[in-house]
């Protein structure tokens, strides 16, 4: 995302790393690549906001992970737990609620 602003991106992280987890486990730099790639680069998240947002996940039982070494590199996977999958309904529910809320009056003309 070119223009960052962390106010219009707060719990966007959260909710999209639990979206692509709750389809297959995967690994941080592969959650990152998948974010970059399916939204053709309008969002990206660095290191300094994926793991800390990961380790929050996992701290809150939303996610649990497990380590496992491939081609001499440790790989820590993460998968949402039955609790992050119930916390993803939720905040998919207030997204979309919230983004045809701002869609119907970006799309509307205004009439006060």
């Amino acid at each position: 995302m070119t223009d960052r602003d962390p106010i219009l991106m707060a719990g966007i992280p959260e909710l999209i790393v639990m979206s692509l987890l709750a389809a297959r486990e995967m690994y941080g730099y592969e959650l990152a690549r998948s974010i970059k790639l399916l939204t053709e680069s309008a969002l990206s998240l660095g290191e300094g906001v994926l793991y800390p947002a990961l380790h929050t996940m996992e701290m809150r039982g939303l996610l649990r992970s497990r380590c496992t070494r491939m081609d001499g590199r440790t790989r820590i996977y993460y998968r949402l737990t039955p609790r992050g999958r119930r916390r993803l309904g939720r905040l998919k529910a207030n997204w979309r609620r919230m983004s045809r809320g701002v869609e119907s009056i970006l799309g509307a003309p205004i009439h006060v």
